[in-house]
C-alpha cells in the first residue's frame, strides 16, 4: 500500500444487478486513530432502481433489520440505506442490541422475529436454520453471491447446501501491527516469512528491547485473541484442509498438528525474552485488555502486536496510521507457501420471510452498490470481502490493505474458527483453557485434550 489517504472521485460502478452509483461533489480525507475519517453524506449517492421493479410495488412497505452493530457504528448502516429507501419507498427500520446472540433466539422463539438479522457466526445461523426460522435467499441474492464472492464464503452463509444469507461486512484478523517510523530508525524490515519474523524478534530481543506486547484479555471473553493466534498458525503450519478438519471436529482437538501449532504460538506468547514489552511478564498477557494490549508501541517498549483490522480504533486520537506514519500493519507472514492465508470474520443477513420488500433488500446488501455507498458513509474500520468493492472508496489504508487481501484470487480464506464450533468450545472452553496456558503455564497438551473434552457428544 502506498496510500496515506485518498482524495475520492465521481465514480460509476456498474455492478451484477447494473445499479449505477452516482457520487457527486466529495472532497479528499485524514485518515486517524481514534475511529476519524472523511464521509460521503447518503444524501449525495443515487442507485438506478430498475433493478428493484421485479419485486413489484414497495412503496409504504418496511423492513426491519436487527444486529449487534450499536452505536456509534450503527449510523453508517443507517445511512447507506438510504438510496434504497428513496429508490423504493420501503422504509428501513434499524434495532441494534448488545444482547443480540441471546434475543434474538427469544424474539425467534417467541414469534416476534426481524424480518432480516445480521447474523455474525454461522454457527448461530445453523442453529436458526434447524429451528426453521430462517428462509433461502432469493435467487438474485445469490447471483451476487456467486459473482462477488469466493466461493468459501458462500459456503459459511449455507447449511446442508442450502444458501440461506449473504455476506455483509467482513474483518481480516491476520495483521501484525508495527510502528514504521520505529522500524526505520533501528533499521528493520517488514518481514516476509514466518522464519523472517522469529529472526527479527530474536535480533530485537538481543538489542534488550522486547519485540512483542500481547493481552487477551476481555471481561467475560477473556481468552479470544489467543484463539485467534491458534487458528490464524493452525491454517499456516497444518493448511487449510485441517484446520476445516479441526474446526469440524473430524480429527480431535488435541490432533498432533494442533498441538505443534500452539507450541508455535507459545514460541512468542510464552517466551520471557520476547513479552510482554512495556505491560509485564509472560502471565500478564492474560489480565491484559486487548485494547490497551498494542499501545507500548508508541512509546517504544515493543515493537509488534497481532491483532485484527477493526484494532486501528484503539490508537489514540492523532495517530498517524500509515505505511510510514506512526502505526502500520503487515500480514502475518506465512509458515509454508509465498502467500499468507486469511484469517476473517464477518456477518450474513438471514431473513426470516420471504416478503417481495425483505428479499429485495436483502439482495441490495449482497450488491457491489451497497458495498461501495456503505464504504463511502462509513470512517475507518470497515470492510467487505465483495469483490465488487472499489478498495479507493475505502478511507482507511487498514482498511484497504484487508479489502485486497480479501480480493487476492491466491490467497487462502478461512472464517474465525471459535465461530464456527459450537458454543460450549469456541466461546467457552476454548478461552478457558488458553487464558489458563499463558496464566498458569498449563501444559498445550493438557490444555487441548480439555478443550475435546468439552466437545459436545451431539
Amino acid at each position: 500500500m502506498t496510500m496515506r489517504a485518498r482524495g475520492r472521485r465521481s465514480t460509476a460502478l456498474a455492478g451484477g444487478l447494473g445499479v449505477a452509483l452516482v457520487l457527486a461533489g466529495c472532497g479528499a480525507s485524514e485518515t486517524s486513530g481514534g475511529g476519524e475519517g472523511g464521509t460521503t453524506d447518503a444524501s449525495e449517492l443515487s442507485i438506478d432502481c430498475a433493478p428493484y421493479e421485479e419485486f413489484g410495488d414497495l412503496e409504504g412497505e418496511t423492513v426491519s433489520v436487527y444486529t449487534s452493530i450499536v452505536d456509534p457504528e450503527d449510523q453508517p448502516h443507517i445511512d447507506s440505506y438510504v438510496p434504497f429507501e428513496e429508490c423504493t419507498g420501503v422504509d428501513v427500520q434499524y434495532e441494534g442490541s448488545r444482547e443480540f446472540e441471546a434475543q434474538l433466539v427469544v424474539r425467534v422463539q417467541s414469534g416476534n422475529a426481524p424480518d432480516i438479522a445480521f447474523v455474525p457466526q454461522p454457527g448461530l445461523l445453523a442453529n436458526l436454520v434447524a429451528q426453521g426460522a430462517v428462509v433461502p435467499a432469493p435467487a438474485q441474492t445469490e447471483a451476487n453471491v456467486d459473482e462477488y464472492w469466493d466461493e468459501s464464503w458462500k459456503n459459511y452463509g449455507s447449511v446442508d447446501g442450502e444458501f440461506y444469507a449473504a455476506p455483509l461486512g467482513a474483518n481480516a484478523k491476520s495483521f501484525v501491527w508495527y510502528s514504521p517510523s520505529a522500524f526505520e530508525e533501528a533499521g528493520y524490515e517488514v518481514p516476509q516469512t514466518w522464519d523472517e519474523m522469529i529472526a527479527l524478534s530474536d535480533q530485537i530481543a538481543e538489542s534488550g528491547a522486547k519485540p512483542w506486547c500481547a493481552g487477551i484479555g476481555s471481561g467475560d471473553a477473556t481468552g479470544w485473541p489467543a484463539t485467534d493466534w491458534l487458528e490464524d498458525v493452525v491454517l499456516r503450519s497444518a493448511g487449510p484442509d485441517v484446520y476445516d478438519q479441526w474446526v469440524s471436529h473430524q480429527i480431535p482437538f488435541n490432533d498432533p498438528q494442533i498441538a505443534e501449532a500452539l507450541d508455535t504460538v507459545g514460541g512468542i506468547l510464552k517466551n520471557p525474552d520476547y513479552v510482554n514489552g512495556g505491560l509485564g511478564e509472560v502471565q500478564s498477557i492474560a489480565t491484559t485488555e486487548f485494547t490497551d494490549a498494542g499501545l507500548p508501541i508508541l512509546d517504544g517498549s515493543c515493537f509488534m502486536h497481532r491483532q485484527a483490522s477493526f484494532y486501528q480504533a484503539n490508537w489514540p486520537e492523532g495517530t498517524d496510521i500509515s505505511e510510514d506514519g506512526d502505526i502500520f500493519a503487515f500480514p502475518l507472514p506465512p509458515i509454508e507457501g509465498d502467500t499468507a492465508p486469511v484469517l476473517g470474520g464477518g456477518e450474513f443477513t438471514a431473513a426470516f420471510n420471504d416478503d417481495p420488500a425483505t428479499q429485495a433488500f436483502q439482495t441490495y446488501l449482497s450488491s457491489p452498490e451497497w458495498a461501495n455507498i456503505k464504504a463511502q458513509v462509513s470512517g475507518p474500520g470497515w470492510v467487505s470481502a465483495n469483490t465488487g468493492l472499489d478498495v479507493e472508496n475505502l478511507t482507511s489504508p487498514i482498511d484497504q490493505l484487508a479489502a485486497e487481501q480479501f480480493q487476492d484470487p491466491n490467497a487462502v480464506f478461512r472464517f474465525d474458527g471459535s465461530d464456527l464450533m459450537p458454543g460450549e468450545v469456541g466461546a467457552g472452553a476454548l478461552w478457558t483453557e488458553l487464558t489458563n496456558w499463558i496464566a498458569n503455564d498449563k501444559p498445550t497438551q493438557q490444555v487441548l485434550t480439555d478443550v475435546e473434552n468439552a466437545w459436545p457428544t451431539s
